[in-house]
């Protein structure tokens, strides 16, 4: 365990035992993670960063103009926080990220949550629609900011708000419904994403390379990157991927289904660990 658990805009580390990263997605915060902290951090070092240019973390040292740059600033950020390896699990943006570093042998086992980058190389159409949904999401959120708070009060108005990324946002809380919207304004970072998932860097690549157990989650409602267009390679080309479809949630299922959710994960996570090789050190006879 950390010696000083936080809880910051910046950082949620607590609980004791093997760590586990939490990565959450395009212009969210760590926040978003927080239905299923209750049940892990008795289990594991949960350890839930705001990533770089996102609301509440770090600026970014340079820009980003590729996956593989945005992996750099995140494997900067571990460093920082003394993080070396660990169990992941990423949700979208965070489920790429997660991969990148499973690459880099960072990774003790990964779980992907409807990650992105697994676009066909040809497919300019479905990029297009991301961009388009984030886009879209952005200019809502600016053009209903000072209502955001009393809208949100309603449980009927979170769910419609909310329904492209989850299907259940009336149980989302008014307090967090309402920093999910304004974090989407503050992220710093989103026409560089944009222009990574154009200039076709925001690929996940080389899934191959991955040597370590890898669960890849998608939400049959997804409505942001639905499986038919963004699941295909993921199943093809990451080595012996234990593959698993969520019935009755979206994008983002932590809200959705969270006891379902942590499960899932805290399983996985766990047989992986018990998978790995123990080092033996040498001894004196």
């Amino acid at each position: 365990m950390s010696d000083a658990p936080e809880i910051s805009p910046r950082l949620y580390r607590a609980g004791d035992g093997e760590p586990l990263v939490l990565v959450h997605g395009f212009t969210a915060t760590w926040r978003c993670w927080k239905p299923l902290i209750p049940d892990l951090v008795p289990r594991f070092e949960v350890i839930a960063p705001t990533l770089h240019g996102h609301d509440g973390g770090p600026e970014p040292p340079v820009a980003a103009r590729s996956l593989s740059d945005g992996a750099d600033h995140f494997e900067s950020l571990l460093d920082e926080i003394g993080v070396e390896t660990a169990h992941f699990v990423g949700n979208s943006m965070g489920g790429a990220l997660s991969l990148e570093l499973a690459k880099r042998g960072r990774a003790r086992s990964v779980a992907a949550i409807s990650p992105a980058g697994g676009w066909e190389e040809s497919d300019t159409l479905a990029t297009e629609r991301v961009i388009r949904w984030f886009a879209r999401n952005q200019k809502l959120a600016r053009a209903t900011a000072r209502h955001t708070p009393r809208l949100m009060r309603r449980p009927g108005m979170r769910r419609i708000a909310l329904r492209d990324v989850m299907t259940r946002g009336d149980q989302v809380p008014p307090e967090e419904a309402v920093a999910l919207a304004r974090s989407s304004l503050r992220c710093t970072v989103v026409d560089e994403v944009f222009e990574t998932i154009r200039s076709g860097s925001a690929r996940c690549v080389d899934l191959d390379r991955i040597g370590c157990p890898v669960m890849v989650i998608w939400g049959d409602h997804d409505r942001i990157l639905p499986m038919k267009h963004h699941a295909d390679r993921f199943r093809r080309e990451i080595p012996n991927v234990d593959f698993r479809v969520l019935r009755g949630v979206g994008h983002t299922p932590m809200w959705d289904a969270p006891g379902l959710l942590s499960r899932t994960i805290a399983a996985f996570a766990v047989a992986a660990e018990e998978r790995r090789p123990v080092a033996v050190s040498a001894g004196v006879a």
